[in-house]
């Protein structure tokens, strides 16, 4: 939520790829997991890449393993492929990079 902690979580941070997003994420100090999304004007015009925000977030809300990634900080870096995607494919695709990162202890 605070400059330098998205720079931090790409920098510093774990990537894991897919074809339509890209996911970092890093350790942090609190007791809940949050989440940053980050969209490029390559992804389209700006009621494209808020709507890509919006089905991120509630991905992220509605995930079965955002108690497991309690302690991360997570920023998501959309592709120019996910303007296309339907939500369906979105949400099979980052649900499986949030169960990976969930694997992983912080």
């Amino acid at each position: 939520r605070e400059r330098g902690e998205s720079p931090r979580a790409h920098r510093r941070g774990r990537p894991r790829s897919g074809a339509l997003v890209t996911l970092h994420f890093v350790a942090n100090d609190g007791a809940q997991a949050r989440l940053g999304v980050t969209v490029s004007r390559k992804v389209g015009n700006s009621v494209v890449r808020h709507r890509t925000k919006r089905r991120i977030v509630e991905i992220f809300r509605r995930s079965a393993a955002r108690a497991a990634l309690v302690g991360w900080d997570l920023v998501v870096h959309v592709k120019p492929a996910a303007a296309e995607a339907d939500f369906a494919a979105l949400r099979q695709e980052i649900d499986a990079l949030f169960h990976g990162a969930a694997r992983v202890r912080p």
